[in-house]
């Protein structure tokens, strides 16, 4: 079984990236699902979180007000560990749990797990994992697609993209590279190349 980390930056095409694999049959894990399950209602986290934050945070069901949190660490980098040291090693944990799940049913899978503070919060070694696809962007692209994704002015988009570790230093730490600035059909034939050399691999 090969275990593979899927990261990249702000608007750098990861998800696109992560749903032409799982097309191809790869078993995808979604670091930012997790993530809402360990702050589910009635979770440790998310009081943990309430205790740091205050009860602002939560919307009125209940749930954690995810955007609201998003502005307040972007704005904020002391926020920004307190959230990541109580949610970051239960994420971790979660996945490792579901690692072993497929592990359990299908011993020859590969299993790409979409992280996308990968390298930014936490290292490789992190994770139990064979290796690492960046996907990349150049920047003029993350900002135009960050700004028409969230509706944001290019400024803020730049904002969003400084409170992120440079795509072009996580490049060094890469095992493979996905280049996302160009057309999907660029980014898919890469993508494509890649899993029939992960195929090959797994024998």
């Amino acid at each position: 079984m090969k275990v593979v980390g899927l990261t990249g930056g702000i608007a750098s095409g990861k998800s696109t990236v992560a749903a032409m694999l799982r097309e191809l049959g790869a078993h995808v894990i979604s670091a930012d699902e997790v993530a809402r399950e360990v702050v589910a209602p009635g979770s440790e986290a998310l009081a943990e979180i309430v205790a740091a934050f205050g009860p602002q945070v939560l919307r009125p069901d209940g749930t954690l007000d995810r955007p609201a949190v998003a502005e307040r660490i972007f704005r904020d980098p002391d926020a920004r560990r307190t959230l990541n040291a109580i949610t970051h090693p239960r994420i971790r944990r979660r996945i490792a749990e579901r690692v072993a799940e497929v592990r359990a049913r299908v011993p020859d899978a590969i299993v790409v797990v979409d992280l996308p503070l990968l390298l930014d919060t936490a290292s490789r070694d992190a994770y139990a994992l064979d290796g690492v696809v960046v996907v990349y962007a150049d920047e003029a692209a993350q900002v135009a697609r960050l700004a028409a994704r969230d509706g944001l002015a290019p400024e803020e988009a730049r904002r969003r993209l400084a409170a992120q570790r440079p795509l072009r230093e996580k490049l060094a730490e890469a095992t493979w590279v996905i280049d996302n600035s160009g057309p999907p059909e660029a980014t898919r034939r890469q993508v494509e190349a890649l899993w029939r050399g992960w195929r090959v691999e797994g024998g």
